[in-house]
């Protein structure tokens, strides 16, 4: 039924190229930021034991949840695209345990936040809401789509090196994204491109460079530990070495294998690494 599924997807946008390069830039970048995942009735257990807490964020509701209220010392949980703060759920006792107020939310259209879109600008704006209403954060740590998120919400605002941020796979650059889910919808026409561009530079008035951890990160002070996979299929690796040698002192990678995009933060040496790096 995928398979069916995705090839209706790509005919419908091979029809709409061939009609307009315009729409189907447009269509494709809708596509993009509409999650699939559904809200979730059945939580893990230790989602039973938080505080539900929620914000007003561009009239929608974003459902968040705290722990170990109050402490002096606080975590963000950001979690990336298709996801939720739930699929964290196994870091949670970890930094309770090591007396930290743990933080986690939704992202808009994600999980039991409201909405049915979300992109990189309105994540990052989202939290800086969260530090703003539930802050001061000196502890961040983030997947995937998050990671870029964060940097985006970070960059010219926090200055402080005792701020600790933990990226695991995170989406470095957006160019390389949009690369792969053009392709994967045989989109890979040099016009269409062209015009995909020009959505985002209307939506956000920034072109799609400038959403760029490599960039963003030459503002941001942090101290910070990355965790990739050399065989990370959806954010890849080739562009975190870039970042690599350049051999910023504030960051500290951690190349691993074969545990790809999700599996990652799962692992249990990398949960130990997280916990005793924040």
């Amino acid at each position: 039924m995928q398979k069916i599924a995705i090839g209706f997807i790509r005919l419908k946008f091979k029809v709409l190229a061939a009609f307009s390069k315009k729409i189907a830039a447009e269509k494709a970048f809708q596509l993009f930021c509409t999650p699939s995942a559904k809200p979730i009735k059945k939580m893990p257990a230790i989602f039973e034991k938080a505080e539900l807490i929620n914000f007003k964020f561009d009239e929608l509701t974003i459902q968040g949840y705290r722990w170990n209220h109050p402490q002096q010392h606080k975590v963000l949980i950001i979690h990336g695209f298709n996801s939720a703060a739930y699929k964290f759920s196994y870091y949670i006792e970890a930094f309770i345990k090591k007396g930290y107020e743990v933080l986690a939310f939704d992202a808009p259209a994600h999980g039991n936040s409201e909405g049915k879109t979300t992109n990189a600008l309105k994540y990052s704006e989202m939290i800086k809401k969260v530090i703003e209403l539930y802050g001061p954060i000196n502890n961040f740590m983030a997947h995937s789509f998050g990671g870029l998120a964060l940097c985006l919400a970070l960059e010219n605002n926090i200055d402080d090196q005792n701020t600790k941020l933990v990226f695991i796979a995170p989406a470095t650059e957006t160019t390389s994204a949009i690369d792969t889910a053009l392709s994967m919808l045989h989109l890979k026409n040099i016009e269409v491109r062209k015009e995909f561009d020009k959505v985002i530079f209307n939506a956000s008035g920034k072109p799609t460079e400038w959403f760029s951890m490599k960039r963003s990160l030459q503002n941001i002070n942090a101290k910070i530990l990355w965790f990739h996979d050399e065989a990370d299929d959806t954010t890849p690796v080739k562009d975190v070495l870039k970042i690599k040698e350049e051999n910023l002192p504030n960051i500290q990678f951690i190349i691993t294998k074969g545990l790809g995009h999700r599996k990652i933060y799962y692992d249990a040496e990398v949960k130990k690494q997280v916990v005793d790096f924040l």
